[in-house]
């Protein structure tokens, strides 16, 4: 203790000294109202049994526990850690007890309503008789609860809490629970520094095959050349110094993939490989492609971007299948095919107070921040289902349903103006590929006040599935893709759609507004992207042909392509079945540049709203948050 009261006046001079007089008043705030009330126990089980449990201040009871859970947990010894979580269950059984007793089933319904989920996925004691409780008409007489309504189980349980609290705070065990702290920071810096060297070895490996394939190719094009007289044609004649000498051949060792013209100048000095556009199997545009271990290469090969900094999260156990950037920047969302959802903090600047995970039970194939603020995350299911997920206080505050006849929520968007949001739904079908299964489509909008239905927007009779939704920035104007390839144009304060054009000859699955909103992009199933006027109506302003990162992965059923642009709307990154995704420049014929690879193709995009900071999510189940040199 003495250590820690040294600690806090070393802050306080800090304080004073830079003449930070909110941060002190705001930390003499804190230090009052400390949660761990100075690690003295009696103000401790005051808070527990005096305060929070009986004015039903449950959600303070919950953050108090898990206030030194998160310390308890990260220590070496499994005893104490085993028997802390007999304890916290406990507490909260004694917590659903005295609601009973005081009449107010009410909380403990909201109580199984709130932390039920947690509670069976975490807990190492069985919660599962207790959620029928609350529904239970004398638990005091029931053989499975009548313990816990005696006094003597009440008494136990003050004594126990008393003597373990007093056990972890005496002198030998408080400077070892602080230690962990220090321990955590030193190997949070280490997996950075880690990470680091990863890069640095994924660009030197990148680097030297790109050297030894050209290499190679010299090598071969050197045997070729050899090979024949310099100065005879195929019939045997001399061929004219004033002439150029042309000579085609392939390239060896790829025999029957690429082929190569050798032109040799006048003087014989220069010479300039150009390579054709053929493949094995016919022509692909201007570009030269082979598979090699999942990656795409050939003649217009992007160069790999230039990462400051990244950083890469698992847990999810099925491919991604949206990854968002929330309003802020500030934290990450990410949905999987597994049915769960989750919330990350990728700078360690920022809080983790409010990361989470969210268990939805099927596939989530949709995904939207409030536009307004960080505080909600919208989810859209495979089964029709809608979720609302306060982040700060941790838990679901609405869960809707489409209807029964279009059970698949394929796009969730939020208005960045008014408190509403649109879901495309669709009906599924008996289709022998994954859009064709989409079947029908319904457009909903939602308020997201009274979180209701408002309305549904007209498209027609059995209109073909909507794939992907976006608002303008007022959110006046709501632009919508289908599997018909059209793009539906909706004025949101009448309710009507005002314009549509049939955009691409395949389904389209994604669709951005361009960054000053006189443009539309969409992304079809073909892999192209077209950029389309919304002054000249039909007309493309640029386009550029990714079919060849659009490859049908094998062995899944989850097809969907997805774009993002950056904040300043100059790059454009796509999803790719390779293991690393194209980033174009928008209204530039340069290449562009290729991300870092994953080790499978990559399912969902997004950028930052204000920073160069991309989102990658990967049929290999990870998300990477990559920070690109400015």
């Amino acid at each position: 203790m003495e250590k820690m009261h040294y600690a806090e006046e070393l802050v306080r001079e800090f304080l004073v000294f830079r003449g930070f007089t909110n941060t002190l008043e705001a930390y003499e705030t804190e230090l009052r109202t400390d949660v761990g009330k100075g690690f003295q126990v009696d103000k401790i089980l005051d808070l527990i049994f005096s305060l929070y449990i009986p004015k039903f201040q449950i959600d303070k009871l919950v953050a108090l526990l898990g206030f030194f859970k998160h310390y308890i947990s990260s220590s070496s010894e499994t005893t104490l850690v085993s028997t802390f979580s007999k304890l916290e269950a406990s507490v909260l059984r004694f917590y659903v007890v005295h609601a009973l007793q005081s009449n107010r089933r009410d909380k403990v319904v909201e109580f199984f309503t709130v932390h039920g989920p947690d509670l069976l996925q975490s807990s190492q004691d069985d919660w599962t008789q207790w959620f029928a409780i609350p529904y239970v008409k004398n638990p005091q007489l029931d053989p499975e609860f009548r313990i816990f309504f005696s006094k003597e189980w009440y008494q136990a349980l003050h004594l126990s809490v008393r003597n373990f609290f007093s056990e972890i705070f005496n002198a030998t065990r408080l400077p070892a629970l602080l230690k962990i702290s220090s321990e955590m920071n030193a190997t949070n810096i280490l997996k950075r520094d880690i990470a680091h060297l990863n890069i640095k070895l994924s660009e030197l490996q990148a680097l030297l095959n790109e050297k030894e394939a050209q290499l190679r190719q010299f090598r071969s094009m050197e045997g070729s050349i050899s090979s024949s007289p310099s100065n005879l044609r195929e019939d045997g004649t001399h061929m004219s110094k004033d002439s150029p000498e042309i000579e085609q051949d392939l390239v060896v060792g790829e025999p029957g993939n690429v082929q190569f013209e050798f032109i040799r100048s006048k003087s014989g000095d220069d010479s300039t490989f150009i390579l054709n556009d053929y493949l094995g199997n016919g022509r692909a545009g201007n570009t030269t492609l082979k598979e090699n271990d999942g990656e795409v290469s050939g003649e217009e090969d992007f160069a790999e971007v230039e990462v400051e900094h990244q950083e890469t999260f698992l847990g999810h156990t099925s491919p991604i299948s949206r990854c968002r950037f929330s309003a802020s920047g500030n934290n990450i969302a990410s949905a999987s095919l597994d049915g769960t959802a989750r919330i990350w903090t990728y700078d360690a600047s920022t809080s983790a107070s409010r990361n989470a995970t969210i268990y939805c039970g099927t596939e989530i194939l949709s995904l939207d921040w409030e536009c307004k603020s960080d505080r909600l995350l919208l989810i859209g299911t495979s089964d029709g289902c809608i979720k609302a997920w306060n982040v700060d206080a941790k838990r679901v505050v609405c869960d809707l349903n489409t209807t029964e006849a279009f059970p698949s929520v394929l796009d969730i968007k939020c208005s960045p103006v008014e408190p509403i949001f649109v879901t495309a739904a669709a009906s599924g079908g008996s289709g022998s590929n994954y859009f064709d299964n989409l079947g029908f489509a319904s457009l909903t909008v939602w308020n997201m006040k009274t979180w209701k239905a408002m309305t549904v927007l007209p498209l027609g009779e059995d209109p073909p599935a909507i794939t992907s939704l976006c608002f303008n920035h007022n959110g006046k104007i709501l632009a919508a893709s289908a599997v018909d390839g059209m793009i539906h144009m909706f004025d949101m304060s009448a309710g009507l759609q005002i314009t549509g054009w049939p955009a691409h000859d395949s389904s389209i699955s994604s669709i951005l507004f361009g960054p000053d909103e006189t443009s539309i992009f969409s992304f079809g199933s073909d892999g192209k992207i077209f950029e389309w006027s919304l002054q000249n109506q039909g007309q493309i302003l640029w386009s550029r042909d990714c079919s060849r990162f659009c490859y049908p992965v094998s062995g899944s059923n989850y097809y969907r392509q997805d774009m993002a642009l950056d904040a300043n709307g100059r790059r454009l990154l796509v999803t790719s079945s390779s293991v690393r995704a194209p980033i174009y420049q928008v209204q530039d014929h340069l290449n562009g540049w290729r991300t870092l690879s994953h080790s499978a193709p990559i399912t969902a995009v997004d950028w930052h709203p204000t920073l160069p900071i991309f989102l990658t999510g990967s049929a290999d189940n990870s998300v990477r948050v990559t920070s690109l040199l400015s």
